[in-house]
């Protein structure tokens, strides 16, 4: 960045506050912000004239007001699809450290707790011939029911729309027009939708209800999107199996509920976390500025949405 421009880089990572970025972007032409950096259109009103782009680190745009930039003639771009892999990879290790009691078993080692081997010791539940369930199967769904289906995983997906049947085949998976319908069939249910208000707590009590109770929950997509009361009052009265977090509602916080308990896994948000990933969303952000200062548009640029 320093090379190709006149860069201020946030060097200590801090979450910049509002008076910074509003600091930023009344003088900047381009502010290349973090999912920690909530863009709204408070701090889209303080934007000098020559703000031009947004150009977001990272794929997820939900903490940008997108309408409010547009209003503004201030172009949004972000990183989409550098990030499916490495969030399929962390999906599926939270499934396999869910189901087959991965860290329980760790901590067992670490603190001495290990005996000797017994036949009922640490039982956990196959992933063949499980049933997966996909919410949102875009880039890291499909990424996810790829491997799924190497570990020989029925693969079920809940879309707005129905992929074409081609790819269908190709991913071995079942559409469900109904969240309601799938949820009770599924022994595994994977959250890989975005954030909007469509999907803010879309995994409810009511639907957590209809899932079974040997079932368990994978979230590697937006805390948003599940009622974290609602997911601990299910585990306390044992209507779910477990569950395995990558993300949360209030983050950085973390349900107190959700915390020391055997059969919860939790990450610290680092579903996208390898230096490949990295490196390739700093390379999207540069092309798209770049684009722009070539005087076309930016190949990732977002569209406000609609009505």
């Amino acid at each position: 960045m320093r090379e190709l421009f006149d860069a201020e880089l946030n060097l200590d990572d801090h979450a910049m506050g509002k008076d910074e970025l509003k600091a930023a972007v009344a003088r900047a032409q381009v502010l290349v912000p973090t999912i920690t950096d909530v863009i709204d259109a408070d701090v889209i009103e303080a934007a000098g004239p020559d703000l031009k782009l947004i150009a977001n680190f990272g794929a997820g745009t939900d903490h940008i007001d997108v309408a409010a930039a547009a209003a503004r003639k201030i172009i949004v771009s972000n990183t989409p699809g550098v990030l499916a892999e490495d969030t399929a990879d962390m999906a599926m290790a939270l499934i396999l450290a869910v189901r087959r009691r991965l860290v329980e078993g760790a901590a067992m080692m670490d603190e001495g707790r290990f005996e000797g081997w017994t036949p009922t010791a640490m039982l956990g539940r196959r992933l063949w011939g499980s049933r997966l369930g996909i919410v949102g199967l875009g880039r890291i769904g499909q990424a996810l029911a790829r491997r799924a289906r190497a570990f020989g995983m029925q693969v079920h997906y809940h879309n707005r729309n129905r992929l074409n049947p081609g790819l269908e085949e190709e991913l071995g998976a079942t559409w469900w027009d109904s969240l309601e319908a799938m949820l009770p069939r599924v022994d595994v249910l994977s959250l890989n939708a975005p954030s909007t208000d469509q999907t803010h707590h879309l995994i409810s009590a009511e639907r957590l209800a209809l899932m079974k109770p040997d079932a368990v929950l994978i979230n590697t997509a937006r805390g948003e999107i599940v009622d974290e009361a609602a997911l601990v009052a299910a585990l306390d009265r044992r209507a779910l199996a477990g569950a395995g977090l990558d993300v949360f509602e209030r983050e950085p916080a973390v349900h107190p509920g959700l915390i020391n308990r055997p059969e919860v896994v939790l990450t610290p948000h680092i579903a996208s976390a390898t230096l490949e990933s990295r490196e390739d969303m700093g390379e999207r952000v540069i092309l798209n500025i770049k684009t722009l200062e070539n005087g076309h548009r930016p190949p990732d640029r977002l569209l406000p949405p609609m009505g």
